[in-house]
């Protein structure tokens, strides 16, 4: 194994075939924050090997967003959340013969887990390398993520990080120095996601959600499994009543039964004062995108659904009860940055409506990303 630091030269001992259409497989499983923060490595990929052949293994409840992404070749998908609490029932063995014939139908010039987990580097070792084939890994933790030794251990070469990365800059460095190539400085602070939407726009599931002018619909990305990340009801209130004001209706997401539950307590007090507010069924992964991409918007707490409005460059704000925005927030973005898409608020115990109003009208201003 090498251990390689991000500012050695990128034509060093490379042994995957530069000839040939190279063919390369991603490892990042879950969740769906961390599946969006990784689809920019796809264009990165594409434009330094405009011919490489993407594929990628994620779970299955987030296949949705991976098969959105233009770009990857195939999607391979695992249920390992669900396989474990059955590991010896017939139908989990079944399921994982089935998932590992699949993994191993091909034959890969380089394998890159971006998880760095136990369970995506078993994955990693699983998977079939070509003659001069080579598995890559992160060597080390960063600030703020989940990291586990094996990950390096059963790679070939395991690539040093620096502790102080965003998620999204973490998968692309590790990228681009597994496959030699080199971001430049404007590329770095400008991510391309390639996520595709509208493919279901016309679908039942799509129309029947819009009682009102989607294009002046704002979505509330209210929920997140974590309490101390959570905006108070109040404040949701409040914001809904001054988007109102300006004509924007609020759409409210969820994905639990106690999300949903937050938004039939924000529409009803939106609505019973004379506003407009809806709660969205729940929906899956696919129908999100196409929903959420034809919206004015999106304010959110530091979810999925917020970073998925980021990778589809709409309007954002999205808020923060404790300042880790430098990692998982909108690359650049800072606080209330001049001429910034998609923000980020923080504050403590929690920003408060005018801040996060005032954040929505400086990224409503904005043009969207040619």
């Amino acid at each position: 194994m090498h251990c390689f630091r991000l500012n050695d030269t990128y034509n060093c001992r490379l042994n995957i075939k530069t000839a040939d259409r190279l063919k390369i497989l991603l490892v990042k499983l879950s969740s769906l924050g961390d599946v969006l923060h990784t689809l920019p490595v796809v264009n990165d990929i594409k434009t330094a090997l405009p011919d490489a052949q993407i594929d990628w293994v994620v779970e299955a409840a987030f296949a949705g967003v991976v098969r959105r992404c233009e770009g990857v070749n195939k999607v391979i998908t695992c249920e390992l959340r669900k396989w474990r609490k059955a590991l010896l029932s017939p139908e989990t063995r079944q399921a994982w013969g089935a998932f590992t014939a699949d993994l191993q139908r091909e034959t890969y010039d380089a394998v890159i887990d971006l998880q760095g987990l136990t369970k995506s580097a078993v994955l990693s070792k699983l998977a079939k390398l070509s003659s001069t084939g080579k598995r890559y890994a992160m060597a080390n933790r960063t600030d703020g993520s989940s990291y586990e030794a094996p990950t390096r251990w059963l790679a070939d070469e395991a690539i040093q990080l620096a502790p102080h990365l965003h998620a999204v800059q973490r998968a692309r460095l590790v990228c681009a120095q597994a496959l030699r190539y080199k971001l430049t400085e404007n590329a770095i602070f400008t991510p391309k996601y390639r996520l595709l939407a509208g493919v279901n726009i016309a679908s039942t599931a799509i129309n029947s959600i819009a009682k009102f002018d989607e294009k002046k619909t704002v979505v509330f990305a209210h929920g997140s499994s974590r309490e101390d990340k959570l905006w108070p009801v109040s404040h949701w209130v409040a914001l809904g009543h001054r988007l109102n004001a300006a004509g924007f209706g609020v759409a409210l997401a969820h994905g639990s039964a106690a999300e949903e539950q937050r938004s039939q307590d924000i529409a009803s007090q939106l609505n019973q004062d004379k506003g407009t507010a809806e709660v969205w069924p729940r929906l899956g992964i696919d129908v999100l995108v196409d929903a959420i991409a034809g919206t004015a918007g999106v304010v959110g707490v530091d979810s999925g659904l917020s970073h998925m409005a980021v990778a589809l460059d709409l309007p954002h704000v999205q808020i923060y009860n404790f300042d880790t925005a430098w990692r998982t927030g909108p690359i650049g973005s800072g606080d209330l940055k001049v001429g910034a898409r998609q923000v980020s608020v923080f504050a403590q115990p929690a920003p408060s409506v005018d801040a996060v109003w005032q954040a929505w009208l400086a990224a409503n201003s904005v043009s969207s990303q040619p």
